[in-house]
């Protein structure tokens, strides 16, 4: 498939124009609300959006827009989580769960009362730094997932914007944050990729993964992360492509150019970098202290190279950036999405927050949060805690001028020309998922991205071999069984050379004295204090990661990946030759 046309700076122009058309006459800062105007039907929206060519969905969007009346235009710039695996039938806890979050029983119900213009799915795996706002899990299986997305595609095409392909958008960034998980094909997380460096092969596994997500009905995925990895962060860690600045932003081009020529968004975050700070934004608000030079030349440019690489949307961050605006979190600072964000890196696509049930967006009620994310200059506000509040703040300051109109309507104009850049488009088949080609485009990201930090490179490990993790990893140490014993090496419960792999999470009580090999899975900084004669990184635990580690392990591939971050007392590569 090509490339989706139309680059958010482009489209950006035409939004800009149209939506000033669209708001003139109408209530801007200080003076009186316009009239409300009446709810437009379905098929009236659907006559005006055809109006408009197929191939201009800015035109597409700000004509749309135009019809929205107040409520439809409020709902159009939430994106919630649901509980319930399906649209409209759900257990009595799910229902429950609903009810606190929205007064509604289903995914379904909460689409219709609050015209929303999209829903993000949720879950979370053991190794997960985000899981603290994760309240729930609405992914279980490729074919449970296909489902429930129609079911919420069927409710939102009876809103009067359902002209528009309702956005359904997850955090598939592969690595320690991946929803979807079995049936699918796990490509290794972005620190191997930045191991391997190979903007190629990254855009091709993406490209990949781009088409799986699109083939369940996802059309919106959270990722690539563009944190370049300065600190040595835990909630960010492998999630980053490294500590380069200019490696990093290649490989985040290169995800972009993946994902969205399967014709999924990419949301490039959290801007303006999380790797700075080594807080967790899931509980507290890091302090980015680095003076702005640092952040131009470190924090941007991996942001710089998604938005000219075409990425349709940005996720903002609950940071304190103290260079531009000291107090402030990112996801409430007009200078930092509007003047920096906007006015300096030329974005010109749809800005989301980040979860705002997370604590440092919780300091201020549902209603306010979302009225203050819109006035920075967010045009999608991303899991609020409470459905019903939120709505109803943003309807009230609409109403009261408190919200400008043409503020509003600029942001639901951003997020609708995005849903028409993605309408149109071919659905692939779900025999697509975990096929041969896409596995092989993982595996071949994995293999590059394998690196040695100690030892003879490229030797066999003498066999047998026996495989031992640290606590809770017996699913990948069978994986990587499997596949030594696929490429020739017998592996012995015990007494064979020890191959000792340690992942997310685990410190120096979780190495192996008495390993001869000690496989870093994560970030590869544990290895710091590892005494083994033989030193390799996967930076991932994923099927392709380990197959790759068992061809390093029997002699048949040799590792060419280089650490993406520095390591103390440990080269880059042992792999000079």
């Amino acid at each position: 498939m090509g490339r989706v046309p139309i680059s958010p700076r482009r489209a950006g122009v035409a939004v800009t124009a149209l939506t000033a058309l669209l708001a003139s006459g109408c209530a801007g800062e200080g003076q009186a609300p316009a009239p409300v105007r009446p709810e437009a039907t379905p098929t009236s929206t659907a006559s005006v959006a055809a109006s408009v060519a197929a191939d201009d969905p800015a035109g597409r969007a700000a004509a749309l827009a135009g019809t929205l009346g107040d409520e439809d235009l409020v709902g159009q710039v939430l994106m919630p989580y649901a509980y319930g695996s399906s649209a409209t039938t759900v257990t009595p806890g799910s229902a429950a769960g609903n009810q606190a979050l929205a007064g509604v029983d289903t995914p379904a119900q909460m689409i219709a009362k609050y015209r929303l213009g999209g829903l993000i799915l949720v879950g979370f795996s053991a190794d997960d730094p985000t899981s603290g706002n994760q309240s729930t899990t609405n992914v279980d299986n490729p074919a449970q997932v296909k489902k429930l997305t129609a079911g919420l595609r069927e409710a939102a095409g009876k809103l009067a914007a359902g002209p528009a392909p309702f956005l359904v958008g997850t955090d598939q960034e592969y690595g320690v944050v991946t929803r979807i998980t079995d049936g699918v094909t796990t490509l290794p997380s972005a620190l191997a990729a930045g191991a391997a460096d190979d903007p190629a092969r990254t855009e091709a596994a993406w490209k990949a993964a781009g088409t799986e997500l699109a083939a369940m009905g996802v059309n919106l995925d959270f990722a690539p992360v563009a944190d370049v990895l300065a600190t040595r962060s835990t909630v960010i860690g492998s999630r980053s492509f490294g500590a380069d600045p200019k490696r990093a932003a290649a490989q985040v081009a290169g995800a972009v150019q993946g994902l969205q020529s399967a014709g999924v968004a990419a949301s490039v975050k959290h801007f303006p970098g999380h790797g700075l700070s080594a807080a967790d934004s899931h509980q507290e608000v890091p302090v980015v202290g680095q003076p702005r030079a640092e952040l131009d030349a470190t924090a941007f440019p991996p942001f710089r190279a998604g938005i000219d690489a075409g990425a349709m949307a940005v996720m903002s961050a609950h940071l304190d950036v103290t260079a531009v605006d000291p107090g402030t979190p990112a996801t409430f600072s007009r200078k930092l999405l509007t003047d920096v964000l906007r006015g300096e890196l030329g974005f010109q696509g749809v800005v989301i927050t980040d979860g705002m049930n997370m604590p440092p967006a919780k300091r201020y009620p549902p209603g306010e949060a979302a009225v203050k994310a819109l006035l920075a200059g967010n045009d999608l506000i991303l899991m609020t805690p409470n459905v019903g509040q939120a709505y109803d703040g943003l309807l009230a300051a609409l109403r009261d001028g408190s919200l400008p109109r043409d503020r509003l309507v600029a942001a639901v104009t951003r997020v609708l020309t995005m849903k028409f850049r993605l309408a149109d488009r071919p659905t692939p088949a779900m025999s697509t998922l975990d096929s041969a080609p896409h596995r092989a485009a993982a595996t071949a990201l994995a293999a590059a991205a394998v690196t040695q930090l100690r030892g003879k490179c490229g030797v066999a490990v003498s066999g047998p071999v026996t495989v031992t993790t640290s606590d809770g990893r017996d699913k990948t140490r069978a994986t990587l069984t499997a596949a030594l014993t696929a490429a020739g090496v017998r592996v012995v419960a015990k007494g064979g050379t020890r191959v000792h792999l340690v992942g997310y999470g685990d410190g120096s009580k979780d190495l192996a004295a008495d390993a001869a090999v000690t496989v870093a899975m994560d970030t590869p900084y544990v290895l710091e204090k590892a005494t083994s004669p033989t030193l390799l990184a996967t930076y991932s635990s994923s099927r392709a990661s380990m197959t790759a580690l068992a061809g390093v392990l029997a002699g048949k591939a040799r590792p060419t990946g280089r650490s993406p971050v520095p390591l103390t007392g440990l080269p880059a590569t042992s792999c000079t030759g």
